[in-house]
């Protein structure tokens, strides 16, 4: 087993199908750097083993007993600071976004290769999210011009000129090194703008920023 570097990453893990459970609690407690904390078969024992655990990231079954995967992703993006990473067995519109909306940051299938699965726990722990940039710019443009209704989001008001700037091009898909170039500035300070409009509007990660940009209408479908 090789030096963890830095920080162990605490992860529960939350299928009611116990072999997919526990072969994916298997292949990342094998990982020098993540620790399985705990295990759950419905949505209801997930939410209490997070707020009991506080783990760094929860994978989600969508489809669970008592309580399903959305709704317990809610739940734990509303209460802790646990990142979410929804499991399925299907790509469906309306499930993406719903858990997108959530607070979700990305999604697996479940026959996800071994090596994809460690890293996108590691992608998820450091605050990225498991789509990119332009296919989640794509699927949100495309869910948000079907006009499902949902809460009014809160104003733009309390960013900067340069930080609803560096949000309008968070949800047309770039990259931080794109939006440097866009901005002419350095990567460093894109990151500290980011960091800034996640914080003011009170964003999860860069998923969420994107749903705000469309949502608040600096961004319209197809634009």
């Amino acid at each position: 087993m090789g030096q963890v570097i830095g920080p162990v990453i605490r992860v529960v893990v939350a299928d009611d199908q116990e072999l997919v459970r526990g072969g994916f609690a298997m292949i990342l407690d094998a990982q020098p750097d993540i620790e399985v904390v705990g295990e759950a078969g419905d949505g209801r024992a997930a939410v209490e083993a997070v707020r009991a655990l506080r783990p760094d990231v929860v994978l989600l079954d969508i489809r669970m007993p008592r309580m399903d995967g959305i709704e317990a992703a809610k739940i734990i993006a509303a209460e802790t600071g646990c990142r979410v990473v929804m499991l399925t067995t299907f790509d469906q519109d309306d499930y993406v976004y719903d858990a997108l909306y959530a607070g979700a940051s990305g999604f697996l299938l479940k026959d996800v290769r071994r090596d994809d699965l460690v890293h996108a726990v590691r992608v998820v722990a450091a605050g990225e999210s498991l789509l990119a940039p332009s296919v989640t710019r794509r699927l949100i443009g495309d869910m948000v011009s079907r006009a499902r209704p949902r809460p009014a989001p809160a104003g733009l008001d309390a960013l900067t000129a340069r930080e609803r700037e560096t949000l309008e091009l968070l949800g047309r898909g770039l990259s931080n090194a794109e939006i440097a170039g866009r901005l002419v500035v350095s990567e460093h300070t894109v990151k500290t703008h980011v960091s800034n409009v996640l914080s003011k509007l009170g964003l999860r990660d860069r998923v969420q920023a994107v749903i705000r940009a469309y949502e608040s209408g600096l961004i319209l479908p197809g634009s």
